[in-house]
């Protein structure tokens, strides 16, 4: 069994070797060598810019906070088309108006469900079969 084992297997091994020959189908390829080379990539000088005296101010013209904002939330930029359809499939022309700034006002009204829903919330996931409930001591 063994020996037959070998001989197919080196039958097999010379028939895909005999696949890799140019006697079967001779398909044209590309030539791997005839790569033109290009020239490399330069970065032209900028002569507008200068660099920064020491001790000065940046000269940055908006505040990091604002491009943040900005890259967040659209800016003044006009939505797309398919912006404004999915905004309007999730009911964006329902919301009150500057609801993301009430979600994080400290004055925002909430309600603590205490400790037993954060630790449901925060329990694992299984098949329950290691659940136990807690039984107070008498």
């Amino acid at each position: 069994m063994r020996k037959m084992a070998s001989i197919a297997t080196g039958l097999g091994l010379v028939g895909m070797l005999a696949g890799c020959g140019t006697t079967g189908v001779n398909r044209v390829r590309p030539d791997e060598f005839a790569v033109a080379r290009q020239a490399p990539l330069v970065i032209p000088p900028d002569f507008s810019l200068v660099p920064p005296a020491p001790g000065t101010a940046p000269t940055s013209s908006t505040n990091p906070n604002a491009q943040a904002l900005d890259a967040l939330f659209g800016g003044s930029a006009a939505r797309s088309a398919s912006e404004t359809a999915t905004v309007d499939a999730a009911g964006g022309d329902s919301a009150a108006p500057g609801i993301r700034s009430d979600v994080g006002d400290p004055d925002t009204a909430v309600v603590d469900k205490g400790s037993t829903t954060r630790d449901i919330v925060a329990a694992p996931e299984g098949d329950g079969q290691d659940a136990r409930t807690a039984t107070p001591n008498p």
